[in-house]
């Protein structure tokens, strides 16, 4: 029942592809270069600040202004520019073509049952938005419960089932439009999908926690007109929102004017006994608060004391909460917590800490289960609730499963399971067999046997063993000539495990190779990997970066000429900070939605919620670390640098798209003798990634993967 507030975004994304009938043995062909006339910057070197006496030059800050008209027009300009070069790439066109062939496969999730009804969801190939289904029962036929493609004519609008009410009567539903954090609350009586007239605005990162006829959620106050997608969001609130009833009439639950940057997050266990309110400062650090609700209880009680760890309620047993922590362990561990007794010296441990990371837990149908990540590959676990282990759960290959919890009354969950050659594919488990059964097949077209995944630990800076995934086709040489994408992250605790991607086919079956490194700052080794790569030990992350780069070239898997790097989001940092650090090791270079200021991250929207992993130039110590691997603000003249494609949209409210403008700015008017083009290819109407409609994806990546196949001279075998 955790809600997830982690302020990163790191999608796995991969593009990629070529042409014509060109020496297709090799792939090999001499692209000529594509002239660019970058458009004029205004600069003005008189905008700087003093950091503890140290002063910093900021000549683009006017670009942080983003509905000033100055901005937009600078903003048509770059496109102008991006799209005019692309435009002269022979086989974009064939590149689109292809994706658009790949994608147009059905798309679903795995179902999950609310009272007599089963909801699912499922794209028929090329739809913008997944559809909502329901059905009664696994035999019933499938109907519409809510269609996002109808919400706008672009596809932008992208909607999320928050939760049902305990008796399975009403559905609340957010929506997002045109891919900005905002979310709008609605809910739908299940059984006539009549929309009611509940409409709840002004919502960022929240679900819907039911009690009785209403639901606990989590919203700010309306922004000041022009800066809804740049302000910064201050003074979270949890309020209780009952059914029939304005907004205006909701009832504030929690908040604490004292401490206006932090998060708030309401839940209620299944049998709606106990209010769990979640409190957080930033991406990493947990505080929780228990209301029992079956006594009436008005005040809170303090069961998990903040900030230096993190903790989760999963569920309750009774009038105990069973509860996920990284308290003294840093692989993760689940205690059993009475809110009549929260001291720690009370508390009783139900599953201790394993060699391998405790990655998640669920209830359903009166048992545990329990996913650990050994080596960045799931391994799941049935549990009794007194902490027995029962079954593991198999899978057909090495790959990562999610799914795994349902209602206590369920005799049969659902999952997914998927990896880099493996599409996702859903299984059917009975609880009390413990068997799995397929239940839905992908229909992708492509033959997995054609391609092989292999995982290496190579060594990085420090001697550290970093792991690696390696995807490609079977029988490749290893000469050095294979084009090559290095995706990284390395950050927010959070794990890149495998996963499969219809575009990430365009690489593979042009001979390509594919290249997942597993860098310190992420969580694939639980705490001490995260802390191994966050605040002043930021640049081990990017020494990591850097040794699997050498790692592909050293092995001739690929060489610089061949290298192509992604990130995005706070892996766009990642991508900025190495090309500035070796920007020798690679010919192509995509930041992607990239946290690229460093000293002024913390001013916008959510980011001062990333001062926990970064640290803040506000502080006299930390501020050095932070301009030492700024990417903005370490861009050298001296230098070529490799083919840079900046991604950003002009809705992320998240990592608001100045970070970009100002850095591509920055690199462009930096240039020397750079060969190279330096670009920025800016989205309309789309936000920091989720929910972004299939079109705009499709013409993303064959764009993406159209600049990488023409920098790298690499000829793609479609005609």
């Amino acid at each position: 029942m955790k809600t997830n507030l982690l302020i990163s975004c790191g999608f796995m994304l991969s593009l990629m592809a070529c042409t014509s009938g060109e020496n297709q043995q090799t792939n090999q062909v001499e692209m000529k270069p594509i002239p660019v006339v970058y458009p004029s910057t205004q600069k003005n070197d008189s905008i700087a600040d003093d950091y503890h006496g140290t002063i910093v030059k900021d000549p683009f800050r006017w670009l942080e202004n983003d509905t000033a008209p100055e901005v937009k027009a600078w903003v048509e300009s770059q496109n102008d520019v991006t799209f005019g070069y692309l435009n002269q790439i022979p086989f974009r066109s064939k590149i689109k073509d292809r994706l658009t062939e790949i994608f147009n496969y059905p798309r679903y999730s795995s179902p999950f049952r609310v009272g007599e009804y089963y909801f699912f969801s499922k794209n028929d190939g090329l739809q913008n938005q997944a559809v909502i289904y329901y059905q009664k029962g696994l035999e019933g036929k499938p109907e519409v419960f809510l269609d996002p493609n109808t919400m706008s004519q672009d596809g932008t609008a992208a909607v999320s089932l928050l939760g049902a009410s305990k008796d399975g009567k009403y559905m609340a539903y957010s929506t997002n439009m045109a891919g900005s954090d905002w979310q709008v609350i609605n809910v739908m009586e299940i059984a006539s999908k009549t929309k009611l007239q509940d409409e709840l605005k002004w919502v960022k990162f929240s679900g819907a926690a039911w009690k009785n006829d209403g639901f606990y959620y989590s919203r700010y106050d309306e922004p000041a007109k022009g800066k809804e997608l740049s302000g910064k969001n201050e003074f979270h609130k949890v309020y209780y929102h009952k059914l029939g009833t304005s907004q205006s009439a909701d009832k504030l639950v929690y908040s604490d004017a004292k401490f206006p940057l932090r998060y708030y997050g309401a839940e209620t266990t299944e049998d709606e006994r106990f209010l769990i309110i979640s409190v957080s400062q930033g991406t990493d650090g947990t505080e929780l608060y228990c209301q029992d609700l079956t006594k009436g209880q008005k005040d809170f009680t303090l069961i998990f004391k903040g900030f230096d760890d993190n903790a989760n309620v999963i569920n309750n047993v009774g009038d105990k909460l069973m509860v996920q922590t990284d308290r003294n362990a840093p692989n993760q561990k689940i205690m059993m917590i009475d809110p009549a007794k929260p001291t720690e010296s009370d508390w009783v441990t139900l599953i201790p800490e394993q060699p391998d990371l405790l990655q998640g837990a669920g209830t359903a149908g009166g048992k545990l289960f329990v996913s650990y990540l050994k080596d960045v590959t799931t391994k799941t676990f049935q549990y009794s609730f007194d902490g027995k282990k029962e079954t593991e759960i198999t899978f057909p290959t090495l790959g990562t499963a999610s799914g795994f919890g349902g209602k206590v009354d369920d005799k049969v969950i659902f999952y997914s399971f998927t990896s880099f050659v493996y599409p996702p594919t859903i299984y059917k488990y009975d609880i009390a067999s413990g068997k799995s059964e397929l239940f839905r097949s992908s229909e992708v077209k492509f033959a997995p046997d054609d391609y092989e995944t292999k995982q290496v630990f190579y060594t990085s800076k420090d001697g550290t063993k970093v792991p690696m995934f390696i995807v490609h086709k079977k029988g490749i040489k290893l000469d050095g000539n294979n084009p090559t994408l290095l995706y990284g992250y390395g950050g927010f605790n959070i794990s890149l495990t495998p996963s499969f991607s219809a575009s990430r086919l365009i690489l593979l079956e042009n001979g390509g190779v594919y290249a997942v490194a597993n860098l310190r700052g992420g969580g694939e080794y639980g705490e001490k990997w995260h802390e191994g790569g966050k605040l002043d030990k930021k640049q081990n992350v990017f020494d990591d970066c850097i040794a699997a780069a050498e790692y592909l070239i050293n092995q001739k898997y690929t060489s610089p000429s061949k290298l192509g790097l992604e990130g995005r989001s706070n892996g766009g940092l990642l991508v900025g900070a190495v090309i500035n650090q070796r920007p020798d090791l690679f010919k192509v270079a995509f930041p992607g939605v990239g946290v690229m200021d460093m000293l002024r991250f913390h001013k916008f929207t959510v980011g001062w919620g990333w001062v926990v992993e970064y640290g803040s130039s506000d502080s006299t110590s930390q501020f050095p670390n932070l301009l030492k691997y700024s990417p903005l603000h370490n861009i050298k003249s001296d230098v070529e640098y490799p083919a840079v494609m900046v991604t950003t949209a002009d809705h992320d409210d998240r990592v608001v798209p100045a970070h970009s403008f100002k850095y591509i700015a920055q690199l462009q008017v930096s240039r020397k003798n750079n060969k190279n083009p330096l670009l920025i290819r800016i989205d309309v109407k789309a936000g920091h990634g989720a929910g972004k409609p299939i079109s705009k994806t499709i013409e993303e990546q064959a764009d993406l993967w159209s600049f990488m196949f023409y920098n790298t001279n690499t000829s793609p075998i479609y005609k």
